[in-house]
């Protein structure tokens, strides 16, 4: 790293405007020059025109798109990279050390870690055996011949973002939407206040910050409207959570229900910044500024209830603007 400079790359940026800007403020703030760097494949991406540098990527899927961030990352010297989809943590998680080997730190889970989070099986298996709770949870062709409680909640088993989310309602519904969601899973439905809890672990691996924000409203899988609050059983449980996984270094985001009968439910585990972090930033857990003070050798001083109760996040449309022959081009 050099000295009062920090690069830092965003990968798959798609909408993520203000974690961006806010990455660059916390660099500002501390005293250092950034530069930062976005990727996606879609060259009509947001988020890559509040980038300093921005490039095309090619499909997470495809051998290229590992050696094409490993290019990035030396000809920009890249000193952390930021993933934003749970799409690619795996792959990152796979080939961490030839990061590390051209000098970049990349905020990602273990693979194990990345496993359990990204199959829901595995997540209410994790969940049932460390004692939290979780509404049940049984693969499609489990269930068809069985008596259930309707209504339900359908989903991937390895989706994401709430694309592929259904509600059946009778068994009709059922059979419908078993038949259009891929590795469906039947899940109970729950009946309260759901909740996503942000939690900054540290690179020594300690749970420092946990920030419960309560979901109000949801567009296109994705908070607009949410509250912060300081629930101290909520942050208590989500805290022992994510310590007895094992996940991070770096934002951990979980979501849950609080049923109306007082119980947690937990029902996602995301190792990676969620949609709606800003608020939590904005309330005070100041995640962007402790990752580039940790990777900087700066002490790091976090006060675990230091941040604003009743903080409401009112989410709205901006555009972000650029002419044709500024896109971003592949990567050469």
């Amino acid at each position: 790293m050099r000295k009062g400079r920090i690069n830092i790359l965003f990968t798959c940026v798609g909408r993520r405007v203000a974690l961006v800007e806010l990455f660059r403020r916390a660099a500002g703030e501390l005293g250092f020059k950034s530069m930062i760097v976005g990727t996606d494949s879609d060259a009509l991406s947001p988020g890559l025109y509040v980038c300093d540098k921005r490039y095309v990527s090619v499909p997470i899927a495809t051998k290229r798109y590992v050696e094409q961030l490993l290019d990035i990352c030396r000809k920009h010297r890249i000193d952390v990279l930021v993933p934003t989809i749970d799409t690619e943590l795996k792959t990152l998680s796979l080939n961490k050390e030839k990061f590390v080997d051209v000098g970049t730190y990349v905020l990602v889970s273990s693979p194990e870690v990345i496993e359990i989070c990204q199959d829901k099986r595995k997540t209410y298996e994790f969940l049932c055996a460390n004692g939290f709770g979780s509404p049940w949870t049984e693969e499609l062709r489990r269930v068809k011949k069985k008596e259930i409680r309707y209504p339900v909640f359908l989903k991937p088993w390895d989706g994401s973002a709430s694309r592929g989310n259904a509600i059946a309602y009778n068994r009709g519904d059922l059979k419908y939407f078993g038949n259009k969601i891929p590795h469906c899973l039947v899940q109970e439905y729950i009946d309260g206040q759901e909740y996503t809890c942000d939690v900054y672990v540290d690179f020594k691996m300690r749970v420092r910050s946990v920030v419960p924000r309560k979901r109000i409203q949801v567009r296109a899988g994705e908070v607009s409207k949410a509250l912060t609050c300081k629930d101290s059983r909520l942050i208590s449980e989500v805290s022992r959570l994510v310590e007895v996984l094992g996940a991070g270094p770096g934002v951990i985001t979980i979501q849950c229900f609080l049923t109306h009968q007082k119980e947690l439910k937990f029902i996602e585990i995301n190792p990676r910044f969620g949609g709606g972090v800003p608020l939590s930033i904005r309330a005070g857990a100041k995640f962007p500024k402790w990752v580039i003070s940790e990777l900087t050798g700066k002490k790091l001083i976090i006060k675990k209830d230091g941040w604003q109760d009743g903080l409401y996040m009112l989410r709205y449309d901006e555009a972000v603007w650029c002419v044709r022959d500024k896109l971003a081009d592949k990567f050469r």
